[in-house]
């Protein structure tokens, strides 16, 4: 465990390191939507009791963007997601993905859902599945051969950080790792949007910051289209391209503010005065959602 844990810390220190000129980009580089949410509101229905969860959610993301969203507990972010990813239909609205309707009335289009990749706070890894199949795990149940979901689980185990540890079981490996092993999983049939629930909710703050770069690396070599969800304020700042912040419930969109700090970006960045400002006008919003 030790070699294992001294080796993970040895390749996340190195991305801790950013190249500030090769591969930089601008923070957002708009192209074709690849997300469109129109009107978008989930209720909630009981004998006891009516609750509208989401109400009137409008927004666009574009191909290769990064999308955080913020907001106090109970407004409705892990609902949009799960309606995103295909487990809760919308009681109102269209969810497009890359022009296609992912909802037909309470049925996901199946053909729409398998071009996601969705990560969970937990990893929900098998235990008695090495990290190489449990990042083949979509490849093998969509029937792939076995020489393919090998040579693609080594390929992204290699991405995330994970070389050499293929052959490894979720017991023997770091929490930080197993949500790499996560990452991994959801990119394996490389889809064109990456759902993420508050990934590293459950990690420790410098594991935490770790992860971020880690992500930060991985979207840019996969050009990958992402939804974070997070409570985390600078977290979302660092991350995204745009951060936003939906209202208590029913939860709305009250903002969205733009991030122009180019990619890709060094820790550094949130000791910037601009970032910094960006934190406060977010947490002083929050802190209004609290009061009512």
């Amino acid at each position: 465990m030790n070699e294992i844990d001294g080796r993970s810390r040895m390749a996340a220190d190195s991305a801790r390191t950013v190249d500030k000129t090769a591969g930089a980009r601008p923070a957002a580089s708009p192209g074709p939507a690849k997300l469109e949410l129109i009107g978008i509101g989930k209720e909630f229905r009981t004998k006891r009791a009516h609750t509208q969860a989401l109400s009137g959610i409008d927004l666009t993301i574009s191909d290769g963007e990064f999308v955080s969203i913020i907001g106090r507990s109970g407004c409705g972010k892990t609902t949009l997601l799960r309606m995103l990813a295909g487990l809760l239909s919308p009681s109102a609205g269209q969810i497009l993905i890359e022009g296609r309707s992912l909802w037909d009335g309470t049925k996901a289009d199946t053909s729409v859902v398998s071009q996601l990749g969705v990560v969970f706070q937990e990893a929900n890894l098998f235990p008695w599945y090495s990290v190489a199949e449990n990042i083949a795990l979509p490849l093998r149940l969509r029937g792939d051969g076995k020489a393919d979901r090998l040579a693609r689980a080594a390929e992204l185990a290699e991405l995330v950080g994970l070389g050499g540890f293929e052959s490894s079981y979720p017991r023997e490996l770091s929490g930080g790792m197993r949500q790499r092993v996560a990452i991994a999983r959801a990119l394996s049939t490389r889809p064109k949007l990456l759902l993420m629930d508050e990934p590293f909710g459950a990690l420790d703050a410098l594991t935490r910051e770790r992860m971020n770069l880690e992500l930060q690396r991985i979207a840019l070599a996969t050009e990958a289209t992402v939804v974070f969800i997070t409570h985390d304020i600078t977290e979302a700042v660092f991350l995204g391209d745009r951060v936003v912040h939906l209202t208590p419930r029913p939860g709305r969109i009250r903002q969205v503010k733009t991030v122009e700090f180019q990619r890709p970006r060094s820790i550094d960045v949130q000791t910037e005065a601009a970032f910094g400002a960006m934190e406060r006008d977010l947490r002083h919003a929050l802190d209004d959602d609290e009061k009512g």
